[in-house]
């Protein structure tokens, strides 16, 4: 596995919270060099183990989060934001959990979210959700620590 590891979460089968299984298949389909990527899905802590093995520089984390911004917005959530804020729980366990135990062992770990329109069994994602994974997968061969997004 390389540095930087890609770890995607969310349900196919939940309209807007498939942004990160979207964000693995683009990138299975179109490798990116300098990633290696995880689709957690529902339970992204089932790869603590491969990651704590692969003992990465960097972990991206990218979910469905609710921060009450447009519909498709992507923000790079500081963990103590997270604590407070509603993550679209379609996941076993909360996601801050996960974030926790990366930083127990990861130098640097980034949560990204993208904010859903509409989260339900058999939704459709969204054209605007759609778009921002799309976005987002074009940005990570240019990304630059924490800060990485904000300059794409």
């Amino acid at each position: 596995m390389s540095q930087q590891i890609l770890l995607t979460v969310g349900n196919y089968m939940m309209g807007d919270d498939a942004a990160g299984p979207l964000l693995a298949k683009l990138c299975r389909e179109n490798p990116l060099d300098a990633w290696d990527v995880l689709d957690g899905g529902t339970m992204p802590e089932d790869t603590l183990h491969l990651i704590r093995r692969a003992q990465p520089q960097r972990v991206v984390v990218v979910d469905a989060a609710d921060f009450g911004e447009q519909v498709g917005e992507i923000r790079v959530i500081e963990q103590e934001t997270s604590a407070d804020m509603f993550l679209v729980s379609t996941h076993s366990l909360p996601l801050n959990f996960l974030l926790n135990e990366l930083k127990t062992f990861v130098p640097e770990v980034t949560f990204i979210g993208i904010q859903p329109e509409q989260v339900g069994f058999s939704y459709p994602m969204t054209p605007a959700v759609r778009k921002a994974v799309e976005h987002l997968y074009q940005c990570l061969p240019n990304w630059e620590g924490d800060g990485g997004f904000a300059h794409c």
